[in-house]
Parts: C-alpha cells; sequence; structure tokens
C-alpha cells in the first residue's frame, strides 16, 4: 500500500497551529470527521489519547506518528501536517515536532498496520525530503512531495531486486 494513497487534499495540512501535543492530536483526529471508513469520530480520537498515554509517539528528529486501532474503522485513514511552530512531544530525543503523522487502522489489520508506520517512518526518516516537506507551502505540495518520494522508492527497491 502507498502511503499517499491514504491522503487526500483534506488530511494533509501545513503550518496547522497547535498549542500542544493533545490539541495537535484532535485537531488532526477532526479533520477524518465524515471519512467514510469511519463510524464513530469519538472513539477513534479516544483510542489516539488513549495510545500516547501509553508511550509518546514522538520518534525523533522533529516527527511524531500518533496511530491507533479502532473497531469503528474499517479500513485505515490518515493525516499529514507540518505545525507553524513546534509541538513539545516527550519525543525520543527530547525536541519538539514539527512534522505529525496520524495514522488509524482496523483493530483487526494488526500486521498491515504495523507495516504501513514502518513505511511512513522510513520515508520520514530521509533527512532530503523531512526538509522539502517542513518547507511546503501547501497540503497538495506536501502531498505531491511525498508521492514523488514513495515512487521513487519503489522504483529504486524494484530495480535492486531485479
Amino acid at each position: 500500500m502507498n502511503i499517499h494513497e491514504l491522503l487526500s487534499s483534506d488530511t494533509v495540512v501545513t503550518n496547522l497551529s497547535a498549542r500542544g501535543k493533545e490539541d495537535a492530536i484532535v485537531q488532526m483526529v477532526n479533520m477524518l470527521d465524515g471519512h467514510p471508513a469511519i463510524s464513530d469520530i469519538e472513539t477513534v480520537r479516544k483510542a489516539v489519547l488513549e495510545r500516547e498515554k501509553i508511550m509518546s509517539t514522538g520518534v525523533g528528529k522533529g516527527i511524531a506518528l500518533p496511530h491507533a486501532k479502532s473497531s469503528t474503522i474499517s479500513s485505515t485513514a490518515a493525516v499529514l501536517v507540518t505545525t507553524k511552530e513546534p509541538v513539545e512531544f516527550g519525543s525520543l530525543d527530547n525536541k519538539p515536532v514539527s512534522l505529525i503523522f496520524l495514522l488509524i487502522g482496523n483493530s483487526e489489520s494488526k500486521s498491515e498496520h504495523i507495516r504501513i508506520l514502518s513505511r511512513i517512518s522510513r520515508l520520514l526518516n530521509q533527512d532530503a525530503l523531512r526538509v522539502k516537506l517542513l518547507a511546503s507551502s501547501s497540503g497538495n505540495e506536501l502531498l505531491q512531495l511525498l508521492k514523488e518520494e514513495e515512487l521513487r522508492m519503489t522504483s529504486t527497491n524494484q530495480r535492486q531486486t531485479s
């Protein structure tokens, strides 16, 4: 599954203004309100916030990957934002984040959820891509950069296995 296919112009935002981690998460989950795969947005919101209480999803390098699984979602949904100001997220490297990728999956799809998180992590760990994403001036530009890099990675992997 391509990560960019989980996103749309409604779920990719630049310069999100957030007063903290919880506010950022709530705003991001709210972007999924009305998503056809989600039957109960409040349950999803609670699942993400509860997951975050267990352990911060701030993974370092200015990146956070909040995520959760819920039985109220029929297929994977995602939101990608850059923040106007860095947000304190309790990250592993103790630095605030400016790039947040929210992933919500179905409770039954644990292995798919882990594969998608891994792919997101590989993409966002690339310094050059991260710099470009943070410099994006629109959600559409952010989405296009992610799509191009993901297709480049896929093409490179295919050539290496041939």
